[in-house]
């Protein structure tokens, strides 16, 4: 921690103070569970991303066969 740092820059990197949207109470997952999910959404996006790559690719393929 930087000794000569304003207190508000002292809360920073793993001493920062956590941010919750919803109370404890009615927050029933944990911490695993949330980033498993934030995992998936991310695989599910990488998918997407693949398939329109894939998607485009072929579409111009077939556009630069068909033009000779």
């Amino acid at each position: 921690m930087e000794p000569y740092a304003k207190p508000r820059e002292k809360k920073i990197g793993t001493n920062r103070p956590k941010i919750t949207h919803l109370p404890s109470d009615l927050e029933t997952r944990t911490r695993q569970q949330r980033q498993a999910e934030k995992q998936a959404v991310a695989a599910e996006r990488r998918a997407i991303k693949k398939s329109a790559r894939r998607h485009l690719k072929q579409e111009l393929l077939k556009e630069l066969g068909d033009t000779p």
